[in-house]
């Protein structure tokens, strides 16, 4: 082998490479089986120019030719024909078909000399000589190569997805240039005296690959591609050995005889032992760090993060996590978490970070988002590298759409119970890359873990709701537990008090009982000496005033009869009466008999009682308690000396009522304990002076009148008591 083999020799070995990275990555395409012939046809064309150059017979050397180019007529035809396909060019199908028809016809010229006449003799070893047809090939190879750059440079144009438009990039570069030093190679066929171009093709595959590996042109496994690699590199590193063993094979013979060979033998062990067993060992060692170095941390990083996420019960922790990570160990330009709407069938965004401020945030609806619904048909990772060669086109940007509006080259479902709990949106690579297989069974993983970790927060959630509501039922209970504590306390201090009033009440029937007897023989004797005076003559009599007495006393007494009465009525223990109650006549009797108590103070009693009142019905000496007690607290109030009183009685027209007021100048009641003077027991005068039952029995007497006593509000100084009673409509003046 010659150093002139080298080249073709290293695009072989590319070409190879393709060949066998389309065997070994299921499934066929269209596009892949087209492929595949212009890469084994290549195969076929440099394995040609191989014998060419190493053969010694020019006989052998044009048989191989001929029978080789019987099938490298159709590399042309199968390269428009693909391109069709890759950029999913409709109609002009007449163009293909005639293409296959100038291949078939050229096929049949290429055993006679009209197509290759005989073999050029070069330095570099045997190349086909042109017939009179040939020509026509170069000239067909060199449009076919145009016209689809042309198709690839409108594509690169109208794609505005990056992951495709960089894809035809490389596929131009790469496909495109390599089409170019072909159709050049006509040159020698033609008998230009020059090394063939096409046989430096390595050169605009190499940045194929580069293609290939980066962007995962042919959706390719890393593993596939790592394979291949080393494939590549070890052909490389044997054709380099090759052109060294060559160079130093003619050396060496021109220099040494006789043990030459021997020596020679001994040089390429010990090159070989010292130079390239280290130097493919490198190699590899730079190949893992070049395609896994990166993705070994990654996977460990994405572990860790499995770790940490499922430590967590926040849902903000985990998202927050979780994107920092993402971000930084995938060096992602965005990305973004959505959860589901509470009650709705859409996600709303939960969280985002990174360069996405024009990405469509907000909500992702089922009915308007073909996305979604793929998703939940579907839940699996979602590649937009992968989308792009999906065979419906309407589905491909439909889907590929929604993704570009969430700025997204990837998004992972999050799986809990057969339904979708939440979406991770990952944005483009910073360093252009795509996403794999190897990355979306990866991120499966990861997605699963996530999801769980998701579950975790919400049943811890739910958890800690209902805690907190049974903190807050604990905390109603007990308030009401307390408030049902301090009724019972309410209730228990009404019921001493009622016991207290019964007592009272017992005490007072009894007193009353007793208090009966005396009081009736005192009225019975009076009654019977009124009766004996009245008949005597007045004149006789030791006090013209005296029969007057008798009878005011007589008086008196059938009251304090009728108050008796009315303590029996009150503690229950007679029944009550009514009668024709003059409220001025109450008012003064009562006056009367606290006469005694406020003669020698200096206050003033105002009356202000107004004439012709209305009778009302009603028991006079339950009334003339109730009038006795509310004058008895306001002589008690005021001052001795400076206080004043005024008692007004009052007829009320519109509600037919009778009113007797009395105010004083005395220092008033509190507003405080306003609301609890009509409670029994309760009283402010000193131990001994009260007992706290006065207004409440004025108060309960009012009410069994069908009246009201109440306290005045807008009283500006002492203290003004009100009673107000009904009168019988036929009474009404």
């Amino acid at each position: 082998m010659t150093p002139y083999s080298i080249p073709p020799l290293l695009t072989l070995c590319w070409f190879l490479g393709l060949v066998l990275l389309m065997v070994v990555r299921p499934p066929w395409s269209k596009e892949k089986i087209l492929f595949t012939l212009i890469c084994v046809l290549c195969c076929f064309l440099y394995i040609d120019i191989l014998l060419a150059f190493n053969l010694k017979s020019e006989k052998t050397a044009l048989l191989v030719s001929r029978i080789d180019h019987a099938f490298i007529v159709y590399l042309f035809p199968l390269y428009i024909h693909f391109f069709h396909v890759y950029l999913n060019v409709s109609g002009q199908k007449w163009l293909i078909k005639g293409a296959y028809a100038m291949a078939f016809v050229l096929m049949c010229l290429t055993p006679t000399p009209l197509y290759i006449q005989s073999m050029h003799q070069y330095r570099y070893g045997f190349f086909a000589k042109g017939g009179p047809v040939y020509p026509l090939f170069g000239v067909f190879g060199f449009l076919a190569t145009v016209y689809a750059l042309v198709l690839v440079f409108q594509a690169i144009g109208k794609e505005r997805n990056h992951f495709r438009k960089t894809g035809y990039k490389f596929v131009a570069a790469g496909f495109g240039m390599m089409g170019i030093l072909n159709a050049f190679s006509i040159l020698p066929n033609l008998g230009v005296p020059i090394y063939p171009p096409g046989n430096f093709s390595f050169l605009p595959l190499t940045v194929f690959y580069i293609g290939l590996f980066s962007h995962d042109l042919l959706d390719m496994g890393r593993l596939i591609r790592k394979g291949l690699v080393y494939s590549l590199l070890t052909a490389l590193l044997t054709g380099v050995y090759a052109l060294i063993t060559a160079i130093l094979g003619r050396y060496l013979d021109d220099r040494l005889s006789g043990g030459g060979n021997l020596y020679l033998q001994m040089v390429y062990f010990l090159l070989v032992a010292a130079v390239f067993g280290p130097l493919n060992t490198g190699i590899h060692k730079l190949i893992d760090q070049m395609f896994f170095k990166g993705k070994y941390d990654y996977r460990r990083t994405l572990k860790t993060v499995s770790r940490i996420i499922t430590t967590f019960r926040d849902l903000n922790e985990i998202s927050d996590r979780l994107m920092d990570t993402l971000m930084c160990a995938m060096k992602l330009k965005n990305c973004a978490v959505f959860l589901p709407a509470p009650g709705r069938a859409e996600f709303q965004e939960y969280a985002r970070r990174g360069s996405g401020l024009h990405c469509r945030g907000g909500m992702i609806r089922k009915e308007d988002s073909a996305l979604l619904r793929f998703l939940l048909s579907n839940p699996q990772p979602v590649l937009k590298s992968r989308l792009l060669r999906e065979p419906d086109p309407e589905i491909r940007q439909e889907i590929i759409s929604g993704m570009d509006d969430l700025c997204a080259a990837a998004i992972l479902p999050l799986s809990s119970l057969g339904k979708i709990s939440g979406l991770i949106v990952l944005g483009e690579m910073r360093s252009r890359g795509v996403f794999s297989k190897e990355d979306a069974d990866l991120l499966e993983t990861l997605a699963n873990q996530v999801s769980l970790a998701v579950e975790n927060a919400h049943s811890y959630k739910a958890v800690q709701a209902v805690n907190e509501n049974l903190e807050h039922t604990v905390t109603v209970r007990t308030a009401a537990l307390q408030q049902a504590l301090e009724e019972k306390e309410k209730t228990q201090e009404q019921l001493v008090r009622s016991e207290s009033l019964a007592a009272i009440g017992q005490l007072v029937a009894g007193t009353a009982h007793e208090l009966n007897n005396p009081i009736a023989s005192a009225t019975s004797l009076i009654q019977t000496v009124l009766e004996d005076l009245e008949q005597m003559d007045r004149q006789a009599l030791p006090d013209a005033d005296l029969i007057e007495d008798l009878r005011f006393a007589d008086r008196e007494l059938g009251r304090a009869k009728a108050i008796v009465e009315s303590l029996l009525s009150l503690s229950r223990q007679t029944q009550t009466y009514t009668e024709a109650v003059d409220l001025n006549t109450v008012a003064e009797d009562a006056l009367r008999i606290l006469h005694n108590k406020y003669k020698h103070s200096g206050f003033v009693i105002v009356k202000e009682l107004t004439s012709d009142l209305p009778v009302l019905q009603g028991n006079f000496a339950n009334l003339g308690q109730v009038l006795l007690n509310i004058f008895q607290n306001a002589i008690d109030a005021v001052d001795e000396q400076q206080g004043e009183i005024i008692l007004h009685t009052g007829y009320d027209g519109p509600s037919r009522s009778v009113t007797l007021s009395c105010r004083d100048n005395g220092p008033g009641i509190p507003e405080k304990i306003r609301k609890d003077i009509f409670k029994p027991f309760f009283t402010t005068k000193p131990v001994g002076r009260g007992t706290g039952l006065g207004l409440y029995i004025c108060h309960e007497i009012v009410e069994r009148h069908g009246g009201t006593l109440y306290l005045e509000k807008e009283c500006e100084i002492g203290t003004e008591f009100t009673v107000r009673l009904p009168i019988p409509p036929s009474n009404g003046s």
